[in-house]
């Protein structure tokens, strides 16, 4: 039988390109995922947000059918575990849970940020929003916002506030505060929660903005009262708490959260099954139990709705950010 050349050349040529799905499918190792998956924390393990990361971890790999594992990359305010994930492929195998304070405040702290929240990332889903409570020590003489701020501008200079660290959301709500009521209050950063709740309790700072699973504890035993809640509306927990906003600072809403994101550029077909397993997780009795402890609302929903919540948050907080005059070189 003769072969026309012409017709086995155009067949040749045409090879690579009915093969390139197959050679694709081999290359990623079959449909998606087909191997383990690292979900990168910038927390130590222990912490709430960890914790939170394990078990979201584990309900999604059940909807999955791949396990992911937790690789906690910890330092620099969030920014180790940020730069990592943007620098890994875009495909699906590295995920990046962070928050509040790495992708909305440190833009606008950070002078030179090695990463760029609004072009590094996709979102995949946001997990839970946290509010924070104005609080002090049991036996200080206020009760309420309008009774700290006549304490404050009755003693100019000479009254502070404790934060978990510079940067935090905690340290940026209580300027925000500050500017919205022309309060001089001296800001104590502390190395975590922890410490910072101990010298509250102790009048060693006057007062804090911190998460609930922080402060609750401690009021139920009679350490600490808490004056207002961050957010737009009162928190269903402690539904007897008035927000800051009810007590003359009126917009004031702010929280913390956090979400998972993957590498730009990674495939949409893949967010959206990992968007679907994460809402799974969100939905199953042990998360739900876990968020009612912490005293989190669980959020979900799109990775658009994630996506759109950033672009929000960023501008809300860069603005918080330069009002404070906060910065780091």
């Amino acid at each position: 039988m003769m072969i026309n050349r012409r017709d086995f050349a155009k067949t040749l040529a045409a090879a690579p390109l009915a093969l390139a799905p197959f050679m694709r499918a081999r290359a990623q190792g079959g449909p998606y995922p087909s191997r383990p998956i690292q979900l990168v924390v910038g927390f130590p393990p222990g912490q709430a947000s960890d914790t939170v990361a394990r078990l979201i971890a584990k309900s999604m790999s059940d909807v999955l059918k791949q396990p992911i594992f937790i690789n906690n990359k910890v330092g620099a305010a969030g920014i180790v575990a940020n730069v990592f994930v943007k620098n890994s492929p875009a495909d699906g195998y590295t995920l990046l849970l962070s928050s509040s304070g790495p992708l909305a405040i440190n833009p606008a702290l950070y002078q030179k940020l090695p990463y760029n929240p609004a072009k590094d990332y996709e979102a995949v889903a946001l997990l839970d929003t946290s509010v924070e409570f104005l609080s002090t020590a049991r036996n200080m003489p206020v009760n309420n916002l309008q009774e700290m701020i006549a304490y404050v501008k009755e003693r100019p200079g000479k009254v502070s506030y404790g934060s978990s660290g510079y940067g935090t959301t905690a340290h940026i709500m209580m300027e925000m505060l500050k500017k919205a009521t022309g309060m001089q209050i001296t800001h104590v950063p502390y190395k975590g929660s922890a410490p910072m709740v101990i010298d509250l309790m102790a009048e060693r700072v006057q007062f804090a903005f911190d998460t609930s699973s922080s402060i609750l504890p401690q009021v139920k035993a009679g350490k600490l009262k808490t004056l207002g809640v961050s957010s737009g509306e009162r928190d269903p927990v402690v539904p007897d708490v008035p927000t800051i906003a009810e007590q003359g600072v009126p917009g004031f809403d702010a929280a913390a959260w956090s979400g998972i994101l993957a590498p730009a550029g990674t495939p949409a077909a893949v967010i959206e099954k990992l968007n679907a397993a994460a809402n799974h997780a969100l939905g199953t009795p042990e998360v739900k139990r876990h968020y009612a402890l912490l005293g989190s609302l669980i959020d979900g929903g799109s990775a658009d709705h994630f996506a759109q919540f950033l672009k929000k948050e960023q501008v809300k907080w860069g603005r918080a950010v330069k009002d404070s005059g906060a910065h780091m070189d």
